[in-house]
């Protein structure tokens, strides 16, 4: 092909007959063809994109790429000066896949496909498949070789099996890479970003000493634009070029397992960029996305939306799923913007969509996607979580397959937090009208498997941090702030909380700056990171936070009405009976001298966590270690006890 002009080089040697590629040995086989056609080929990323191997005894690099409607493919890179005429690749299925060994091409060289489209017009398309990608602003493939790892991680993913979402502790981190710490300006590294292996070791440092199970990394899938956030991919194989190759990504998911920390990754199969580059047109046509607006595109978002019901698209997106689940030995996906994907008029006025063939706004296609895709991923491996992040009330998010759900594993509670946050933000005097705010979540909180979230997107776009949401001055901000953290980790449900919450941080987040960790000079802060790292070592110490997550029997109210004090208090009950643990939490800034809790049983109280420590920034030197119940009625108790409350004082009592 020649540049610019749309036209395809002459191949003066004919196409090759079906018996001269059979000679040739193509790489994507008649199986490989119809696995693909099925959406079963679920290690696509094997055969598809460009694998350093050799070809009768000659040492390059085979290309593979899907684009059905090209008229022709060739593969452009720096081991042919971009010469689109060079490398013109082969069709081997009616399906639309082409393929080509290139002898000269090496590790590490950039390269893209050149499409020609059924209008002459020359397409330049990164590889959807690609391992690695040129760092922005470039947008170019590049050839890795991910092969070769040394894995120390095997104990970490044969314990990883017996997680239950039921019984199994799971406090997350949720952490932006490029924001989270920044190395100082220098000529080398301008922007200041960790590579992956630092990273690795000053993350394991700070998850290990605060307490957390987990981490979830934003933003590592490749995508061009940083204020995207990582939410708008283009390179959906390619771990981002921002902080190092695939395999130092490779020893930063193998060092926080050495180091008994899962990681979940965010994964985006609900839409993609129009970036040139990318997915969308790809071979000129609607490839990836729908050709109907209506049907292919985010309105709001400016974005393309995936057609699940075409087989190579779902599975481009499953064999995704599984290659940074098996390759990389990821522990759980947490699904963006699930509900975008289950209704069809999501974020769209009337005749901004199609109906289903009922005439519903259910997406058929994605709630099959969604079947198929947990069904695989948790049954090929154990232990790994599929979370939905899911804004609405679709039933049975995380309902077994077989009886009409959608399989993952767990779900975002938004409801929860929308109301956690209402009531927060709220003049202590207003509680009391609100009571209802923080205990109606209790009436479906095991609807579904929950996780608890304080993420990133209640920290952005003037919504301001965390801190500054809570009212009042200062010390009341943090008082108020260390109260609703105790609720939290109290309520049942795993919980996430993201960066810069622990500690205070005072800014709203943005991706361009690193967080304000000088804040931790500051008293105030250091309490708060204190109380929070105590919050987080209490809830993986005792079973009764996490072990009977699944049902009512771990879990009662002792008070969930005293709205004229704004006062809470419940049960955690341990799986075994024993180590059960009592919550007391006042949320207004009056102290109850005289406050005195019913009880379950006439045992003694031994005080674990009062946030009125001076530990924690607060007055008292030194409480009472145990409180004797007494056969004194209160609560609808028969026995209770006497406990001195803080304003905004939170008692936690084991028994």
């Amino acid at each position: 092909m020649a540049a610019g002009t749309g036209k395809t080089k002459k191949n003066t040697a004919g196409p090759a007959t079906e018996n001269e590629r059979q000679e040739n040995s193509a790489r994507f086989s008649a199986l490989d063809q119809y696995l693909f056609g099925q959406a079963t080929h679920y290690d696509l990323y094997r055969k598809m994109g460009s694998h350093l191997e050799k070809k009768n005894g000659v040492d390059g690099v085979w290309f593979t790429v899907w684009a059905p409607a090209a008229r022709a493919v060739s593969v452009i890179g720096e081991f042919n000066g971009w010469d689109e005429c060079k490398n013109i690749m082969e069709k081997v299925s009616d399906g639309g896949v082409y393929e080509l060994f290139v002898p000269e091409a090496r590790e590490g060289h950039l390269y893209k496909y050149c499409i020609t489209s059924q209008t002459g017009e020359l397409l330049y398309k990164a590889d959807p498949y690609a391992f690695s990608s040129e760092k922005r602003p470039g947008n170019a493939s590049r050839i890795a070789d991910i092969n070769g790892f040394k894995w120390s991680d095997a104990a970490w993913l044969k314990k990883r099996e017996k997680f239950d979402p039921k019984t199994s502790a799971m406090s997350i981190y949720e952490v932006h890479p490029g924001s989270w710490k920044k190395h100082p300006y220098s000529d080398e590294n301008p922007e200041g970003f960790y590579d992956y292996e630092y990273f690795a070791k000053a993350l394991v440092d700070y998850v290990k000493d605060m307490g957390y199970t987990h981490v979830e990394l934003m933003g590592i899938a490749e995508h061009p634009f940083d204020g995207s956030w990582g939410y708008q991919v283009t390179g959906y194989y390619a771990p981002t070029s921002r902080y190092g190759t695939p395999k130092q990504f490779k020893f930063l998911i193998d060092y926080l397992h050495k180091n008994k920390i899962g990681v979940i990754l965010d994964w985006v199969p609900a839409h993609f960029p129009k970036d040139a580059h990318g997915l969308a047109m790809f071979d000129g046509t609607a490839v990836y996305e729908h050709a109907d607006p209506r049907q292919g595109e985010h309105p709001d978002w400016g974005t393309k939306i995936f057609n699940y019901g075409r087989p190579e698209v779902k599975n481009f997106l499953l064999a995704n799923a599984l290659y940074w689940i098996e390759e990389y030995h990821i522990d759980g996906l947490r699904v963006d913007a699930v509900a975008s994907m289950l209704y069809l008029n999501y974020g769209k006025n009337d005749g901004q969509w199609v109906a289903n063939k009922y005439g519903g706004c259910e997406n058929l296609e994605a709630i099959e996607f969604f079947k198929h895709l947990n069904s695989l991923v948790t049954g090929r491996n154990k232990g790994v979580a599929m979370i939905a992040e899911e804004s609405t009330a679709w039933p049975k998010v995380t309902g077994d397959v077989h009886d009409d759900g959608l399989g993952f594993t767990l779900k975002w509670n938004m409801g929860w937090m929308h109301d956690f946050l209402e009531y927060m933000k709220l003049d202590p005097y207003f509680r009391k009208y609100n009571h209802n705010k923080m205990t109606f979540s209790l009436t479906y909180a095991f609807s579904e498997n929950y996780v608890l979230v304080l993420s990133h997107d209640e920290v952005v776009h003037l919504k301001c941090s965390m801190l500054n949401k809570m009212p009042g001055l200062e010390d009341d901000k943090f008082k108020n702030l260390m109260a609703g953290y105790s609720f939290m980790f109290g309520h049942p449900g795993k919980k996430l909380l993201f960066m810069g919450q622990d500690f205070g941080q005072l800014r709203e987040w943005s991706e361009e700056r690193e967080l304000d960790w000088y804040l931790l000079g500051e008293k105030n802060h250091e309490h708060l990171q204190a109380y929070v790292r105590d919050l987080l070592h209490m809830y993986t110490k005792y079973p009764a936070l996490y072990g009977n997550d699944g049902g009512y029997e771990g879990f009662e109210w002792i008070n969930a009405d005293d709205g004229d004090r704004s006062i809470y208090s419940f049960v955690r009950y341990s799986p075994t009976g024993t180590g059960n643990l009592l919550f007391v939490c006042n949320f207004t800034p009056v102290a109850r001298p005289d406050y005195r809790v019913g009880v379950p049983k006439r045992k003694q109280y031994r005080l674990i966590l009062d946030s009125s420590s001076i530990k924690y920034g607060g007055e008292t030197v030194e409480r009472q270690a145990a409180y004797r119940a007494v056969k004194k009625e209160c609560d609808g108790r028969a026995f209770s006890f006497a406990y001195p409350l803080s304003g905004y004082g939170i008692a936690v009592f084991k028994y």
